[in-house]
């Protein structure tokens, strides 16, 4: 199936590109090279893309910029190449709606499971009305809206979730009341395990409660069990 996946790989490096593009070609991936965000454009304005993988330091504009852009315009999945010193925009990229992320220098055979396993997320995760059977998802006093990905309440004003908020409560939808990891709702989410000092899941639970808890600071639809995880502690019911 993946011999019309179309993957872009952006990055200043001519290295790494050709190395990236070589090694995708040679596993049937159709695959285009940017080394910048305004051939990144044109290629989007042109042409259907299923995956981009992008590099996070590149003079000019960086690949936070880029994934923030691309993430307001589209769902398209990204994947960050960092260094390992980049912790910080690392979490940033993933809380902008990023999919995966892998370090430098990185083992062509890693990405290319790591492209496989963001777009086999990417394919399950957009007939998600499908899979739970309903377009609208009632959470407590919220309604979760499936296909616009956005949450209303009683004034049926629309919230927009990012890409990143929308699949952690996808999972807590799916599973509520049960405590989940951090490490679990890692791996469901994006596809990987935690690091010791990985706080992304805590920095998205709490942007996520910013915009469903009366008082985020003491919530009661998202609850911490402390050395647990999360659990979603509210009514579910698919409408």
């Amino acid at each position: 199936m993946h011999e019309a996946t179309h993957v872009v790989v952006v990055d200043d490096h001519n290295d790494i590109r050709d190395l990236v593009r070589e090694y995708l070609e040679h596993q049937g991936y159709k695959v285009s090279v940017a080394e910048g965000g305004a051939t990144l454009r044109r290629i989007l304005a042109r042409q259907t893309v299923d995956l981009i993988i992008l590099d996070v330091m590149m003079p000019g504009e960086d690949g936070i910029s880029l994934c923030r852009e691309v993430r307001a315009s589209g769902d398209v999945p990204i994947i960050f190449l960092t260094a390992m010193a980049e912790d910080t925009d690392r979490i940033v990229g993933l809380e902008l709606g990023a999919d995966d992320y892998l370090v430098k220098p990185f083992n062509p055979r890693e990405l290319l499971a790591r492209i496989r396993a963001v777009l086999r997320r990417a394919t399950s995760s957009t007939p998600v009305g499908t899979i739970l059977n309903r377009r609208i998802v009632r959470i407590g006093h919220w309604k979760l809206d499936l296909g616009r990905q956005e949450i209303f309440g009683d004034d049926g004003v629309g919230i927009p979730l990012s890409a990143a908020e929308f699949r952690l409560l996808k999972v807590f939808i799916e599973r509520p009341g049960l405590i989940l990891s951090r490490e679990q709702l890692l791996d469901l989410t994006v596809g990987r395990t935690a690091d010791i000092f990985d706080r992304s899941i805590d920095n998205q639970v709490s942007r996520l409660r910013k915009k469903i808890e009366e008082n985020a600071k003491n919530p009661s639809i998202i609850k911490t069990h402390w050395g647990g995880g999360y659990s979603l502690c509210t009514e579910v019911v698919f409408e």
